[in-house]
């Protein structure tokens, strides 16, 4: 894999000491002339082969994948620049801030017989495959609470005015966006599309920084808790007229089933030091060399029902990003 890594943010400097460990034979940094000390600091420190400063020169360089991980709104520009220029794509979550986006760059890929994906780790970890092969055993499910709640590092700017892309609308933010999103990916996965969806959320300045999205599948409701704004005990729980079963989203280091006579049966997995993108990105990565489109068409089956109902929501909430039809 040759390389192109699209901004210099948080989700970027966590990725960059895994490069070694990838296997990554190149890797270019594309960053803007105001963050270029930083950039050139990064591509010193992690051994890089340079930094560009000018998208249309990464694209002419010998890159075969581009990995996009620029605030939400830039998402689909960059990424149908990147396949029109016959590069497949690695999209920071989340992928695109419309479902109609997303299908437009899924089909652009699979005309040019490119890998398009959404970057969400959990949907690769150990944790989540134990916890979807247990979930049968809570027979019927009825009620479904999840939570990924972690006050903001962010959120005391936020409150004195000073507006970071992950609460910006204009860049498409939002706690929705931003960790609702591994809520819904969740439950998409454990139990696919839902009939409805609703949204209820907590907004300032036009953002929304807590909220509940409920999904009803209609012989069972679930509901999906994010905040950047207040912490929680984070713990899910996945309720069945057989038990329950109670797991960290966050985490994915285990579960915890109690059958409804009150037998538990609890799993932990040892405690892994590869970090979690690291985990993805070997998917990808595989996926790439081998150029499985069918498993990128599968992923991408999950990305764009998760795409939908997040559209679907906000817009109930009225949260309005650029380039919404009002």
């Amino acid at each position: 894999m040759n390389l192109g890594i699209l901004g210099t943010g948080t989700i970027v400097q966590e990725l960059l000491p895994d490069l070694e460990a990838l296997g990554v034979e190149a890797a270019w940094l594309l960053a803007t002339p105001r963050s270029k000390e930083r950039a050139e600091e990064m591509v010193k420190t992690y051994r890089l082969t340079g930094a560009v400063y000018d998208y249309d020169e990464l694209l002419g360089l010998d890159v075969d994948t581009l990995y996009v991980a620029l605030p939400n709104s830039l998402h689909y520009e960059y990424a149908k620049k990147a396949l029109l220029a016959g590069k497949h794509v690695i999209l920071e979550k989340p992928a695109v801030t419309r479902r109609a986006e997303l299908e437009e760059l899924a089909a652009l890929a699979k005309e040019r017989e490119l890998v398009l994906v959404e970057a969400v780790p959990m949907r690769h970890r150990e944790g989540f495959r134990l916890m979807k092969e247990t979930m049968g055993k809570i027979g019927r499910p009825r009620l479904v609470n999840c939570y990924y709640c972690q006050r903001s590092r962010r959120y005391d700017a936020f409150l004195r005015g000073e507006i970071h892309p992950v609460f910006d609308p204009a860049k498409a933010g939002g706690v929705l966006m931003d960790l609702n999103l591994y809520n819904v990916h969740a439950l998409v996965g454990l139990f696919g599309a839902p009939k409805r969806v609703e949204y209820h959320a907590n907004i300032a300045r036009n953002i929304d920084t807590s909220g509940v999205l409920t999904l009803n599948y209609g012989d069972f409701q679930a509901a999906a808790l994010a905040a950047k704004d207040c912490p929680s005990p984070g713990e899910s729980v996945f309720m069945g007229e057989e038990g329950f079963l109670q797991a960290d989203l966050r985490f994915l280091n285990g579960y915890t089933f109690t059958s409804r006579t009150g037998e538990r049966e609890e799993i932990r997995l040892e405690e892994s030091h590869t970090h979690r993108l690291l985990e993805e990105f070997r998917v990808f990565k595989d996926m790439i060399e081998r150029k499985d489109l069918a498993a990128a068409g599968k992923l991408m089956e999950g990305s764009l029902t998760v795409a939908g109902i997040l559209e679907e929501a906000r817009k109930k909430a009225g949260i309005v990003f650029p380039g919404d039809e009002i």
